[in-house]
């Protein structure tokens, strides 16, 4: 797909905060080349999913599983993939949580100067590993407005740090916009993800910021 100037994004982000995601999702993949789906199975996941893979059955969805995931996270991950028929390639880190346990005594604290390795090995690596393989020139992802004062900062499309168009079709949408979603379209929703990198929930791991 075409690299955009800033002001051509800002145009499109005001243009398409009107338009419904499947539109914007059609739009994107009609010019881009080798699309792929990031998802963690956090809440509202299913949503982007869905809605991805009902225009492009086949589209890599890329699942950089941490390894920290609760028992109901990989339930509803295995429900969703069964469900979507999804195409996922997955990715974890190179190091065991076994090994993880033994050098840092355990998940690190967001002060614990062990934390940025921490996140490097769980999250970080595996992601970069995932892109360095499969070369998108888009990324689909669920951010939203509201979630990190990061987020508020972006819009429907913005560039990664690599310079990967990434697309947010939901970008606008409340909770309480999604619920319905989930519900017209037979979906499930699961709210005890964890993510070890985090700890706060209105926190960046670095992935996105």
């Amino acid at each position: 797909m075409k690299k955009f100037t800033q002001d051509e994004l800002d145009t499109f982000n005001r243009h398409l905060q009107g338009i419904p995601p499947a539109e914007v999702i059609q739009w994107v993949i009609d010019n881009c080349h080798r699309p792929v789906v990031t998802t963690n199975f956090r809440p509202y996941e299913a949503a982007i999913l869905h809605a991805c893979t009902n225009i492009l059955p086949t589209i890599k969805v890329i699942w950089c599983d941490t390894g920290y995931n609760t028992p109901q996270t990989y339930r509803h991950a295995k429900e969703v993939i069964d469900k979507l028929d999804l195409n996922v390639k997955l990715y974890m880190p190179l190091q065991t949580a076994a090994y993880r346990d033994a050098i840092f005594e355990g998940i690190p604290q967001v002060d614990d100067p062990n934390h940025a390795e921490f996140t490097r090995q769980v999250k970080l690596e595996p992601f970069q590993r995932a892109m360095q393989e499969h070369e998108p020139d888009v990324w689909f992802t669920n951010l939203r407005k509201g979630q990190t004062a990061f987020r508020d900062s972006i819009g429907i499309l913005s560039y990664s740090k690599d310079g990967i168009l990434k697309v947010s079709p939901f970008y606008h949408w409340s909770d309480e916009k999604l619920d319905k979603y989930l519900v017209e379209n037979n979906l499930p929703n699961e709210f005890r993800y964890f993510d070890p990198t985090k700890v706060l929930t209105n926190r960046e791991c670095g992935l996105h910021a």
